[in-house]
């Protein structure tokens, strides 16, 4: 039996096509063991996986939470303060490594006032009041990222994994084909969301022509299939996309690792 361990370091894109996909507490798809178990009988896959709140955060995190956000509980979901501040994924030594472009794409986040470091408040309207008053008080919002600046912190990410082993990089894009966008006309809409994946998967491509990562590109599984049959919306799949994103990832770990 041959073992290989993948870290995957994203949000619901990796965790459902790669985890498990659960609808109303159903599961839908069982995940790329079960896809590798059909393929590849001989081998084993052991996944670990941690939220990804955006690459600027990442780069900037000491590994530890501040103090501030130990003290109170703040109700982050699965982006949760020791996830939002781990680097982990830096010091992996994981036979392949998987992240995805979609936190850079739609996260916004803030900044601590006094210590310059980023949180991502997820569902803040669920906090209560003393948290809230807590983090009005304390950060300031900071602007989404361009793409220079995101493929610039993605470049910094895969140099310094790279710089502890060969392990091959996955970076999954994501769909343009947004459900429900009718925009014809442009004027106006520079930075549409279709129009901002468009630009940042453009961006992956030349991030991988220089560094030599591996795109998953879930934009060209979407077109030759469908995205009624794949998208529940832009970051979410469907039971038959969640299997053909793995079928994906899984043609690419065939190669980069020689199954």
């Amino acid at each position: 039996m041959r073992r290989i361990s993948l870290f995957l370091k994203g949000n619901t894109d990796l965790r459902d096509s790669l985890h498990v996909c659960r609808v109303n507490g159903q599961v839908v798809w069982n995940g790329l063991n079960d896809l590798m178990r059909q393929r590849h009988p001989g081998v084993s896959v052991r996944l670990r996986h941690e939220t990804f709140s955006r690459s600027d955060a990442l780069l900037a995190s000491t590994g530890a939470v501040p103090a501030e956000v130990a003290a109170r509980d703040l109700r982050c979901g699965a982006l949760s303060p020791a996830m939002q501040f781990s680097r982990a994924v830096l010091e992996s030594t994981a036979d392949a490594i998987i992240l995805s472009i979609q936190p850079d794409i739609s996260v916004n986040l803030v900044r601590h006032r006094a210590e310059g470091w980023l949180l991502l408040p997820d569902h803040p309207e669920d906090w209560p009041a003393a948290d809230l008053d807590w983090l009005r008080a304390n950060f300031q919002p900071v602007p989404m990222l361009d793409v220079a600046s995101s493929m610039a912190n993605l470049e910094r990410i895969i140099a310094q994994c790279q710089a502890r082993s060969d392990a091959p990089i996955l970076i999954y894009n994501l769909s343009a084909a947004v459900p429900g966008d009718t925009v014809h006309c442009h004027l106006g809409m520079e930075d549409s969301q279709a129009t901002r994946i468009r630009r940042f998967n453009l961006g992956l491509v030349e991030l991988s022509q220089r560094t030599g990562i591996s795109v998953v590109d879930v934009d060209a599984v979407v077109a030759r299939h469908g995205a009624a049959r794949l998208l529940v919306d832009s970051f979410h799949f469907t039971a038959e996309g969640c299997r053909l994103v793995a079928e994906e990832v899984a043609r690419i770990l065939e190669d980069t690792l020689c199954l």
